[in-house]
């Protein structure tokens, strides 16, 4: 724990700095801001319920609406690490909910938060794992729970090295439930005590398909035919070059044929439109607001928060993060828009739904450039239109026989115990 907090001091000058460019939300970095009906207002107990960003947080959606509905007597404080999260659970306009940027893993940031709202419980969801804010929740008995989690054997390997924090989170943690048996399986390695896991469930299963803008839809749908554009869906470093190797071969071969290339990090757009053009595509910038046309048949999607808009014009999607071994991403949400899907050998975050996809018919996966392209080949619009069909199919079935966010709930409440009385208002510095 102890190197955990030397490296938080030597990350303070790089937050401070971070602070000075994002000063509107200076304050929730720092645990300062308060609840949103008012400082003089009494506030009924509140879950803390936290996720990195957009996708956990979508995930959550139906976790979050059944627990207001069966709660009435509880709020829900959402955070994330990124802006685009918190304007996802604004946009929601949920009732009870208030979204806020996480604060930072320091000690004296988190107790002003937790002594502010004053959850009665912390919710993370999938893999954030941050040592401060479960050790700071347990240390007041309040029960903190992983739901979705998901563990990767490189970072089960990176947590193997530091076994005595390992041991300290795992025993601070009072419930987990896996979205996969390997991420649960390697939790126990860590020391995840048996009565303390839950049974394995995808929270993105029961996620709500996102609605693309309808302007943007209408906009694009004229440039970006749909049995003939490609989706590279949330790409990390290293796939790029073989997804424009093998759609510059079809782009030749189908002059109508486009790409929209959304990368997981748009940071990263410098670099890949320079892999663009070395493949020798024209593109189109999406945060510039270009389009796509014919001498530009690839659309580089360098924003956050239109990965819904990008699956409903693509007839076909290749998911992200699986040829190169990042463990692959969902395939719940192509499928929800109906978009066939592509996939690489890497996909150990989703392998139970990927194999039963894949045999089914409903998924393909592809080795490298020379496997998308025949793959793109084989794919017309009546071959998209099945597969899509059959995986939403599949995917209903997994869903069917699986247990919900309602057992998750049980869990919680068991550990909450009866509801708390509402405390008494309070002044507070401010309405945050």
């Amino acid at each position: 724990m102890l190197s955990y907090r030397i490296l938080l001091s030597l990350a303070a000058p790089g937050l401070a700095l971070l602070l000075l460019r994002d000063r509107p939300f200076a304050r929730e970095r720092l645990g300062l801001s308060g609840t949103s009906n008012g400082p003089e207002r009494p506030r009924p107990p509140a879950i803390w319920l936290h996720g990195a960003s957009n996708g956990e947080l979508a995930s959550a959606r139906p976790l979050i609406e059944r627990l207001l509905a069966r709660r009435p007597d509880l709020c829900i404080v959402a955070t994330s690490n990124s802006r685009t999260g918190r304007a996802l659970v604004e946009s929601w306009a949920l009732p009870r909910v208030s979204a806020r940027l996480a604060p930072y893993d320091y000690r004296w940031a988190l107790r002003l938060f937790i002594g502010r709202w004053r959850p009665r419980a912390l919710i993370l969801i999938e893999s954030e794992l941050w040592p401060n804010r479960i050790l700071e929740m347990a240390r007041r008995d309040r029960p903190v729970l992983l739901l979705g989690a998901r563990l990767s054997a490189r970072s089960a390997a990176r947590w193997q090295r530091m076994p005595a924090l390992a041991r300290r989170l795992t025993g601070a943690i009072a419930y987990l439930s896996a979205q996969d048996p390997a991420s649960m399986d390697r939790f126990a390695t860590l020391g995840l005590a048996p009565e303390r896991r839950g049974p394995v469930i995808d929270l993105k299963a029961f996620a709500p398909a996102a609605r693309p803008d309808a302007a943007d839809l209408n906009a694009l749908a004229p440039l970006l035919p749909r049995a003939r554009t490609l989706l590279a869906a949330s790409t990390h470093e290293g796939e790029e070059a073989p997804i424009l190797e093998a759609f510059a071969r079809r782009w030749r071969a189908d002059p109508q044929a486009r790409l929209v290339l959304a990368p997981r990090h748009p940071r990263r757009a410098a670099q890949i439109a320079a892999l663009i053009e070395r493949a020798g595509l024209g593109h189109a910038t999406r945060s510039n607001g270009g389009l796509p046309g014919s001498e530009r048949p690839v659309l580089l999607a360098d924003t956050m928060g239109e990965m819904a808009l990008w699956y409903a014009l693509a007839g076909v999607s290749f998911i992200g993060g699986s040829l190169v071994d990042k463990g692959g991403h969902t395939p719940f949400e192509p499928a929800a828009a109906g978009s066939a899907i592509l996939h690489g050998p890497h996909v150990a975050n989703f392998a139970a739904v990927y194999g039963a996809l894949d045999r089914a018919g409903a998924a393909e996966g592809v080795a490298g450039a020379d496997g998308l392209c025949a793959a793109l080949a084989a794919l017309d619009g009546a071959e998209q239109t099945r597969r899509a069909a059959c995986a939403r199919e599949v995917l209903a079935g997994l869903r069917a026989e699986a247990p919900g966010p309602d057992t998750l709930i049980d869990a919680l409440e068991g550990l909450m115990g009866a509801p708390a009385p509402t405390p008494p208002a309070e002044k507070e510095p401010g309405n945050g």
